[in-house]
């Protein structure tokens, strides 16, 4: 900073001198800053958020310390600045941007980051003196929280920034973060919060659930600032030359390289976005193999990675060393002016704001153009982006709705406070209270949380490792001994892998990354799969390791991960319904939509394209049996949800059996009996009554409940994952876990974690409001059912997923290309009048 010089102008002076002026939203945040205010900044990616909530502080001490400055840490100011981010990978990144304007602007200011990865020696400093920013995930700082000298630690504490608030909140890392920041207020309550977010569709529950609320749960009054910066975005398509009329789930396949390649060649440094991790590999292995002349300039990065090659790949798209990185979500988030050029999108995007996240990704600068090309891998795909488009075009982004009151986060956070100096039950229960998440938490709850903290409950009250923080002749609740603090400390965190093991080769035992335990267990020695870009050859497990050695050969499985098929989102589904129903009125506006015409075309001859408000059912017989093919149209997880339900309502008028299929437009009921069918047809067995039972009793949500309760029991304390090197197999920890499901289900069938554990399996796994929701529209609507002499076009993919799951020898492209043979005959023949094609006419159901 210039001597003389306003704090001002030197804000200014350092934007001019990278050719930047700041935005109006920018000032903004600093004015309210500057004025004691928190708040959110809602803004597109790469529009300046970073420096919008940076600067403020920095313009603060340059009014307050004009003179001061150093270059040394150890005289640098304390703690002012906890910046959060839900990635430990963003923190590095983080940091270069804040030291940035800091050192050159003269700060006496120490900027560093403190995560799972920081190095120890480093740790240690900080440990003695932190710096004056610290970047840390909510991890670090509930570890923090568990010092003995917390209320100390953060004495001269003015802000916390939230980061990419949008990806925490609607988690159990957000509400570790809502109670995290409600300790924080406790120790300075001047303290301003401000938070980060794109792509959001309901900001003002965000910003509640940021700052909290009062003494009469009344959110806290903050500011809500919208960057107004104009940044385009284009959505385009990679559409094949031909397009197939029955289309299904992978059927275009690696077809669309040659053009990927050259969409490559179009721009610098490109991000080829995949939805799974399976899928990653596939088109890394397809792109070195191209005969590009960047094909050795490729890097592949997803979660299942070791963290050495993540970081490896980031540095190379960073310095220019690579020209393309195909990659998972692992990549969705960055800090402003990572120089990206390109974006690919391999499959629909599923949710708008994945799309808008994503290619935000691409110009990741203000003012600059974000673009992504959409890269189908089957026809509807086309649909999907033309949807998608539609959506942005309206400003429909989904929203994200933060959790409510989990109890093992809470007993959690509340052994931590324990810990970091103990508490008194009537205080910490009204600071939790202050937290969106926790501002309904009943007297009853908080004394069960208790009572599970200080003796297990009712169920584990003989065995005293559960009693991890009891009241001392003071009433302060403290954690006993130094081993149950260990474990604590070891345990905290919400974040609950997937079971999986550590992938090493065998010579010279370096870590790969971490694959599914499931597809390893299937694996004999000598089996090749491919992994990290690389084609492995099994040899054993032991010691939680799965040792392979490199193969000779690529030809192998690609590692299956859990949770692989993402749904498309409510708004996404509606914009998709949206344009089928142009389609029924013949309007094609958009390239995909162009492009799908012909198979639309064929539906509607064939059967019916559904509009908007209409449930179309079709029934038709094969030489497998009776087909029920129904189209919501709302994604898969609701599909599955509604295929259970109605097969169990079917069970209940006589004994059947069945065959099920979904996916994102619809689900497949196959039978071998017609007469069961019809009967359901005319009881209406999808309606909206009576789910509170149903939908439990036809989805087996009691197994379900006892697997999501290792997520819940490991939260809460009960389980222990073991010391580093000496850890538990997921098995080990899945029979844990179940044990005390079963000890809690006979002894104490009313444990509050049993309730959170069945209420996490209906929401997050089973969409049951979005179940709820779509049989409502349903029966509000219009219902056609129509009986064909083949299958349809949106019949098709239903069929050739149900086909994947047969054992046979015969190869999944043959068989479909059998199949496919009569429909596409069918398909060519002189046109029918409509109705001769139909067995009996539509009927319909108006409300």
């Amino acid at each position: 900073m210039v001597a003389g010089e306003a704090p001002a102008d030197a804000i200014e002076r350092w934007f001019a001198q990278r050719t930047w002026r700041p935005f109006a939203f920018q000032r903004e945040v600093w004015s309210a800053y500057l004025g004691g205010e928190s708040g959110l900044v809602h803004a597109a990616t790469g529009t300046g958020k970073t420096y919008a909530a940076w600067m403020g502080p920095v313009l603060e001490w340059l009014r307050d310390y004009p003179r001061e400055t150093t270059t040394r840490r150890a005289h640098a100011a304390p703690l002012r600045v906890l910046w959060l981010t839900p990635l430990r990978a963003l923190a590095a990144d983080t940091v270069d941007a804040l030291r940035r304007p800091v050192e050159e602007l003269g700060l006496p200011w120490s900027v560093e980051s403190r995560t799972g990865d920081t190095p120890a020696p480093v740790r240690a400093r900080q440990r003695e003196r932190l710096p004056t920013a610290l970047v840390t995930t909510p991890e670090s700082l509930a570890l923090l929280l568990t010092r003995e000298d917390a209320s100390t630690l953060f004495d001269d504490l003015a802000c916390v920034v939230v980061d990419e608030w949008h990806e925490l909140m609607a988690s159990k890392r957000g509400v570790q973060t809502e109670l995290c920041l409600a300790r924080l207020r406790r120790f300075q309550p001047a303290l301003r919060t401000w938070g980060l977010s794109a792509t959001l569709g309901n900001i003002e529950s965000a910003r509640d659930a940021l700052v909290g609320v009062d003494a009469a749960r009344r959110p806290n009054p903050a500011r809500l600032i919208r960057g107004l910066v104009p940044k385009g975005l284009a959505v385009d398509s990679l559409i094949p030359e031909t397009m197939d009329r029955f289309p299904w789930s992978g059927q275009i396949g690696l077809t669309l390289v040659p053009e990927v390649v050259r969409a490559i060649d179009e721009g610098g440094s490109t991000l080829v976005f995949t939805n799974t991790r399976a899928t990653a590999e596939i088109w890394f292995q397809a792109l070195t193999g191209s005969g590009a002349a960047w094909a050795d300039r490729i890097g592949l990065h997803h979660g299942s990675l070791d963290r050495a090659e993540r970081e490896r790949v980031e540095e190379g798209l960073r310095s220019g060393a690579l020209r393309c990185v195909v990659c998972t979500s692992s990549l969705d988030l960055g800090v402003d002016f990572t120089p990206v050029d390109r974006v690919l999108q391999v499959g629909s995007p599923k949710a708008i704001g994945r799309l808008i996240q994503r290619a935000g990704r691409s110009g990741h600068q203000p003012g600059a153009l974000s673009r992504v090309t959409c890269v189908p891998t089957h026809a509807l795909e086309l649909v999907d982006v033309a949807a998608a488009r539609a959506a942005l075009e309206r400003g429909a982004i989904e929203a994200r709705n933060p959790l409510e009151r989990p109890l093992a986060l809470l007993a959690q956070h509340a052994v931590t406070i324990a810990l970091g100096g103990g508490f008194q039950p009537g205080e910490l229960l009204a600071e939790v209270r202050t937290t969106w998440a926790y501002r309904d938490l009943p007297d009853d709850e908080w004394q069960w949380v208790l009572d599970f903290i200080s003796r297990g409950g009712e169920a584990l009250r003989a065995y005293p490792e559960y009693s991890r923080a009891v009241p001392d002749e003071e009433g302060i609740f403290r954690v006993p001994n130094r081993m149950i603090a260990m474990r604590h400390r070891m345990s905290i965190g919400s974040i609950v892998s997937e079971p999986a093991l550590t992938v090493r080769y065998l010579r010279g035992r370096k870590s790969i990354g971490s694959v599914e335990e499931n597809f390893l267990a299937r694996l004999r020695p000598g089996d090749r799969f491919i992994f990290a870009g690389k084609a492995l050859e099994f040899v054993r497990i032991r010691d939680l390791t799965a040792w392979v050695r490199k193969a000779a050969s690529a030809e192998g499985a690609v590692p299956k991960w859990s949770g692989l098929r993402m749904p498309l989102s409510a708004e996404l589904a509606a914009a998709v319904r949206e344009k089928l129903d142009e389609a029924r009125r013949g309007v094609f506006l958009m390239p995909e939509m162009e492009a799908v015409r012909p198979v639309l075309e064929l539906q509607g001859s064939w059967s019916l394209i559904p509009a908007a408000d209409e449930l179309l059912i079709e029934r038709v017989r094969t030489r497998e049996g009776h087909h029920l093919f129904v189209y919501p149209v709302e994604g898969r997880l609701v599909h599955e949800g509604m295929a259970a339900l109605f097969a169990y309502r079917i069970a209940q008028l006589g004994p059947i059996s069945f065959t099920l299929a979904a996916n994102d437009y619809g689900f497949e009921l196959l039978s071998a009996e017609r007469a069961r069918l019809d009967e359901a047809l005319e009881a209406g067995l999808l309606s909206a009554e009576h789910l509170v039972h149903d939908i439990p009793a036809s989805l087996n949500a009691a197994e379900m409940a006892r697997r999501q309760f290792r997520e819940v029991a490991r939260v809460a304390g009960l389980v222990f994952q073991g010391y580093p090197g000496t850890g538990r197999s997921p098995k080990q920890l899945q029979a844990s876990s179940g044990l005390i499901f079963d000890v809690f289900a006979r002894h104490d069938p009313e444990n509050l974690l049993l309730a959170q554990a069945a209420r996490e399996v209906l929401e997050r796994q089973l969409e049951r409001s979005r179940l709820v929701a779509a049989l409502t529209r349903m029966s509000a609507g219009k219902l056609s059912i129509v009986e064909v002499e083949r299958p349809t076009p949106l019949a098709f993919p239903l069929i050739v997923d149900r086909a994947r799951e047969q054992l046979t020898s015969e190869k999944l492209s043959d068989r479909v290309r059998r199949m496919t043979a009569p429909l596409e005959r069918a398909a060519t023949a002189p046109p029918v009048p409509r109705f001769a094609n139909l067995r009996a006419a539509r009927r319909e159901r108006r409300p």
